[in-house]
């Protein structure tokens, strides 16, 4: 068993880290379809703005201040040379400000919190991703980063359904109370399973540049673009539940089902895509599943049913399944010894933007059209799939046709 793991890249860092992202992700992820619904309950005096926008604002939000503050936080880790530690902190600061949801009385309290959950998050995920990078082989590492982002998404799956079960059942409360105990999971499993993990004095960058140019290369820039529009394209229906619940005659816990669609077909399918980007390439299923998620994100805005949504959404997730585990896998690819926490930060901040643009996007172009928003992010699809193509190196060295025919390695 364990050699079968080892051989999907499932090394003993990675099995612990995705243990504790998953409960870290369900703990976060519960709020995905409960905010909406909190931000029609709770008064909002200084921001007298569309219902939907207020939605994306709130949301945008979280993505927002946890993209900006990811370069700072990568700097952080690769000058500490600590990378536990930072985890730990940014866990304790998600736990504290999703309990704090209980007392929240105004629009501005849950803005304010989603605030700290933001900077919560940009502490953890680029910890995270710097051990990836320093505890992967480059031979498995889609795999690793398959392995890590499917555990990631059973989180972020189970999160929403609970959370619309919860609300519909219990109400507003249950569900902040269950975010809660999930991040606590997350903080203990962390402390038990995950040691810290450093690079060796003489191999570590001790500048402390948020911004290094020589970091920054195309397929980083790439391979971040890549995740920000996928992330974009299938977070974007968020702020509009309560519109897609009247126009398809449905509950929360069906938009909860549509919305985590996405997140079940990647767990289909992000293990088997990982590690064929390890054999094939990460580019050309980078490209793929970017031209696939064009048409399906363009078409949500015509869905009349919630089956015709929830079908739409499993298509979303197995485009956004070539595009994260190759992506993020090409990315440690490229990244340099000391550097990995800053490099690394470029896809997870592009993923963060992804999740914060998105649903600000939709919620204000739907105010003008109601099929606007899907089209332009479809547009962007495309447009990303292009720049990957013409930019972007290819990072797997693949033997000749002849060759692999004859079962030879490179």
């Amino acid at each position: 068993m364990r050699q079968s793991l080892e051989r999907i890249g499932a090394n003993k860092v990675v099995l612990a880290l995705s243990a504790a992202r998953m409960g870290d992700a369900v703990g976060n992820s519960i709020l995905f379809v409960i905010i909406p619904l909190y931000v029609a309950k709770l008064p909002a005096p200084w921001f007298p703005l569309p219902e939907t926008v207020r939605a994306g604002l709130l949301i945008s939000l979280y993505g927002l201040v946890n993209a900006m503050l990811q370069p700072f936080a990568g700097a952080m880790v690769d000058r500490m040379n600590r990378r536990k530690a930072f985890i730990q902190a940014g866990l304790c600061l998600m736990g504290v400000s999703t309990f704090a949801y209980v007392f929240a009385s105004r629009f501005t309290d849950i803005l304010i919190l989603r605030m700290l959950q933001g900077i919560g998050l940009a502490l953890t995920v680029t910890a995270s991703m710097a051990i990836m990078a320093i505890s992967t082989d480059r031979k498995t590492r889609g795999g690793s980063m398959g392995f890590f982002s499917t555990s990631r998404m059973i989180g972020l799956s189970a999160g929403p359904l609970l959370g619309g079960y919860l609300y519909d059942r219990f109400g507003f409360n249950a569900a902040f109370y269950a975010g809660t105990l999930f991040v606590i999971l997350a903080i203990i499993l962390v402390h038990l399973w995950i040691k810290e993990v450093r690079i060796p004095v003489g191999n570590h960058e001790t500048s402390f540049k948020v911004i290094d140019r020589k970091l920054l290369s195309p397929g980083i820039l790439g391979a971040g673009l890549a995740i920000f529009i996928m992330a974009a394209a299938f977070s974007m229906i968020t702020p509009l539940e309560k519109q897609f619940n009247i126009r398809l005659d449905e509950s929360a816990f069906d938009f909860a089902i549509a919305f985590s669609a996405v997140m079940f077909s990647r767990l289909l399918f992000q293990i088997p895509i990982g590690r064929l980007s390890d054999h094939l390439g990460r580019k050309p299923l980078i490209i793929a599943g970017l031209i696939l998620m064009a048409p399906v994100t363009g078409l949500l805005g015509e869905a009349a049913t919630t089956l015709q949504l929830i079908s739409l959404r499993v298509i979303q997730g197995i485009g956004s399944a070539g595009v994260a585990a190759p992506a993020m896998a090409l990315a440690a690819d490229l990244s340099k010894a000391g550097g990995e926490g800053r490099q690394m930060s470029i896809t997870t901040m592009g993923f963060g933007l992804g999740i914060s643009v998105g649903p600000l996007l939709a919620g204000v172009l739907a105010v003008f059209s109601w099929r606007l928003p899907f089209i332009i992010v479809g547009f962007m699809l495309l447009a990303g799939g292009w720049i990957v193509h013409r930019y972007v190196p290819e990072t797997v060295l693949r033997a000749p046709w002849s060759k692999r025919r004859r079962g030879k390695n490179p």
